[in-house]
């Protein structure tokens, strides 16, 4: 199932619920702008390389148009307007004045080399610089991009349009970006992650974890439910599975992954099939790497008891129903791994005032975002007897049919 799809089951949902008009469901589900643009680069060895990139803008109703940029083979039209609208609710939820849009590129990076990478970065904003900007919308890093991608946008981005680093987050803390973002989406699962364990009487330190994918949001999210004294007993990447009921040493991983480009060949546990992750015993699973990898073709085969998502759609709708029969709780992704884009909020903030925070302060105000949102969910999910994901999706859409309807767009 595609993630467009996932995305648009449950606003439809929600619009149901909360007694929208078609007219107006149509309204949030449609994209503002979708841009697909060919671009062409030379390669280190002479031959040409020939990609397409993609950015979709979801909506600006509350603000600029905020949200990633991924590098993937299966980039597509769909895989990004699904994203789009997802990053759209996201910031809704947790109530920071932007909107959503999401971008990529249909490539495997690992066939490029860094040169070539840069290159291809370097013509897709000089394809796209009109249509993005501080008050427009800010792109973000995502799968396979990082850090340095965002310095390069950001210096093609200066070409067009002189001195703008807001233009783009997750920057370098060395280049105007922000302490604590990087770590901020892993952070953000860990939090709500400990808060729902609070309230069920079950403390992360006496609780099981699997993570599945590794990358900048799986490591930081195990590593903090780790320092929490939780027991990680399993770690995917796209290599493999590392597993160890007796728990794994996560900054030992987190160096071996530095050190080697990946899991395998860690000797912090037993070695298994990537998938493994998905279907270990546990008390909590974070589906932290691309979306719609739980689906009814192993549903059945879950056996966590709570799921967080810490990627964006990990569970198809049919699955989740399988799920809820297991008595499997959810914590929806547009919650849980909204702390990335709350500290790109900050970010752009403190690019826009010309003035940096402290990483305590970062955590401060995005713990607090975060359980403001938390509660607000939680609350709703109690006294309407809901599930968590219907409580946020009906809070998002509340806010951003709101906003809609007071800036006279549907007037």
């Amino acid at each position: 199932m595609k993630i467009v799809e996932i995305a648009n089951y449950h606003v439809r949902k929600a619009a149901k619920t909360l007694g929208m008009s078609k007219r107006i469901e149509k309204l949030l589900i449609n994209p503002r702008r979708e841009v697909k643009v060919e671009l062409v680069i030379e390669k280190e060895d002479g031959t040409l390389g020939i990609y397409t990139g993609y950015r979709v803008q979801h909506s600006n109703a509350r603000g600029p148009m905020k949200g990633g940029l991924r590098y993937h083979p299966t980039v597509d039209d769909d895989d990004v307007k699904g994203l789009a609208s997802l990053m759209t609710w996201k910031t809704a939820l947790v109530n920071i004045p932007f909107g959503g849009a999401k971008g990529g590129i249909s490539v495997d990076p690992a066939e490029l080399s860094e040169k070539e990478k840069e290159l291809l970065t370097r013509k897709f904003v000089e394809s796209i610089h009109e249509i993005i900007g501080p008050n427009i919308d800010i792109p973000a890093p995502d799968v396979n991009t990082n850090q340095q991608v965002m310095a390069w946008i950001m210096d093609e981005y200066a070409k067009f349009h002189g001195f703008e680093p807001a233009v783009v987050t997750g920057k370098p803390v060395d280049l105007f970006g922000s302490p604590g973002r990087e770590e901020a989406t892993g952070r953000g699962v860990f939090i709500i992650t400990k808060t729902y364990l609070e309230r069920m009487g079950k403390p992360a330190n006496v609780t099981t974890f699997a993570v599945q994918g590794f990358g900048n949001v799986g490591s930081h999210a195990a590593y903090f439910a780790w320092e929490a004294g939780g027991k990680i007993v399993a770690v995917s990447d796209v290599t493999c599975c590392i597993y160890n009921p007796e728990g794994i040493h996560i900054p030992s991983a987190i160096e071996h992954v530095k050190a080697h480009g990946a899991l395998k060949g860690f000797d912090g546990g037993e070695e298994k099939e990537r998938d493994f992750a998905l279907y270990c015993e546990c008390d909590v699973l974070v589906p932290a790497a691309l979306g719609g990898v739980i689906s009814t073709e192993n549903a059945d085969e879950i056996r966590a008891k709570i799921i967080v998502e810490g990627a964006n759609a990990p569970i198809t709708p049919s699955a989740e129903e399988t799920l809820e029969k297991k008595g499997v709780q959810i914590i929806p992704g547009i919650l849980a791994n909204a702390g990335g884009v709350t500290a790109s909020y900050f970010e752009w903030v403190q690019n826009i005032q010309r003035f940096r925070w402290s990483r305590e302060q970062v955590y401060r105000e995005m713990d607090k975002i975060m359980l403001e949102a938390y509660n607000k969910v939680d609350e709703l999910a109690r006294e309407k007897k809901l599930k968590f994901r219907e409580a946020a999706y009906i809070i998002a859409l509340g806010r951003v049919a709101k906003s809609v309807a007071l800036r006279g767009v549907m007037g």
